[in-house]
């Protein structure tokens, strides 16, 4: 059954053929505590047949989300500990991300926002609180670039994205402003010629990273949305995490990093499973991303080469995990150290979590 709408409910899901009658209790129980929500788009692209189908995995609930290990935390990479005013996260000197909106097209189920995001967390964040996040931002001169996160932020209307990016075009400080989404891959109708025009109102430079984990993903639908914006001179960067079971070998990998490329979307960051609760069956060990990540060296073209990153627990920042990162390592038990210097504890995954 083709579904027509989004499906934001284990009802939904079950009369769409995605999830089994079997499966209502676990899908119950986390929907009772996390956001639900498959866009037509991707659930076209699932196999219902198939138990291990990478798509499914992303976005269908599973009672596993709900089991939590101790070194998992309600905010992994420690937004709240570097948020001066409600919507912005000011982590670097040059950079600071603006969450302009705390819903997504649709919710996947290793989010390391998933305590965060979804409509029972609001909608967009309210007038008062974007003046005063733009009032921030009009403060501190360092600030270079601007990233639109959320939630997603290109799901906002036409109207709305441009209203943010012309309140970004008041400040003469700010040059880059970067969007990260999975709109076009998940909503590509989304990204019209409206949608384009609003996000160039603001006379910026202008990125778009895009998240997608699995080639499937790239539909004709969602290849021609990429086209479009591409097209109207907006440059693109990916986004991707290692996923156990998904994405975690090979084949895929390199077929992912080569439909970017195709797409004219650049390698950018290829993330480590955050320390989300209840995601420790998405996550790899950090030494199976690297042997993963070293194979591929040799074998994609340059044009496909991207980053392999830790966003490290707490706040500190990314740590590209290559081996000047890693000071210690014995029994799961790692020190990462970060961009400044610091050092940081790490508990690896289990492999086989």
């Amino acid at each position: 059954m083709m579904a027509q709408r989004t499906l934001r409910d284990p009802d939904a899901l079950i009369k769409a053929g995605l999830a089994p009658e079997s499966a209502r209790a676990d899908i119950d129980a986390v929907n009772a505590r996390y956001a639900i929500a498959v866009t037509p788009e991707m659930a076209a692209q699932i196999d219902a047949s198939d138990p291990h189908d990478p798509i499914a995995a992303q976005f269908i609930p599973d009672g596993r989300e709900l089991r939590t290990r101790p070194e998992e935390l309600a905010d992994p990479i420690g937004d709240e500990a570097h948020s001066p005013v409600p919507g912005i996260v000011h982590r670097y000197p040059d950079r600071a991300l603006l969450k302009v909106v705390q819903v997504c097209p649709v919710y996947c189920r290793f989010c390391f926002r998933r305590e965060s995001v979804g409509p029972q967390h609001g909608g967009t964040l309210p007038r008062a609180e974007l003046d005063h996040a733009i009032a921030y931002l009009r403060d501190h001169p360092e600030i270079w670039e601007v990233i639109l996160t959320g939630g997603d932020p290109m799901i906002l209307s036409p109207a709305r994205m441009r209203h943010v990016m012309e309140r970004l075009a008041e400040i003469d400080h700010i040059r880059i402003i970067r969007l990260h989404t999975r709109v076009p891959v998940v909503t590509p109708a989304h990204v019209d010629a409206a949608l384009i025009t609003a996000l160039k109102s603001a006379g910026k430079t202008v990125y778009v990273a895009l998240h997608a984990n699995h080639p499937r993903e790239f539909t004709p639908n969602a290849r021609a949305a990429i086209a479009r914006l591409v097209d109207a001179g907006i440059p693109m960067l990916s986004q991707s995490v290692l996923l156990r079971g998904i994405n975690d070998d090979l084949d895929t990998l390199t077929a992912l990093m080569r439909c970017f490329v195709e797409l004219r979307i650049k390698p950018y960051h290829l993330n480590h499973g955050d320390l989300a609760p209840g995601t420790a069956h998405f996550r790899t060990t950090i030494a199976e991303g690297r042997a993963l990540v070293g194979a591929l060296r040799g074998r994609l073209s340059g044009l496909c080469q991207f980053f392999y990153v830790l966003d490290i627990p707490g706040g500190a920042g990314k740590a590209v995990l290559n081996p000047d990162a890693i000071e210690a390592e014995a029994k799961g038990e790692m020190i990462i150290r970060d961009w400044q210097g610091g050092h940081h504890r790490y508990t690896d995954s289990i492999s086989g979590a």
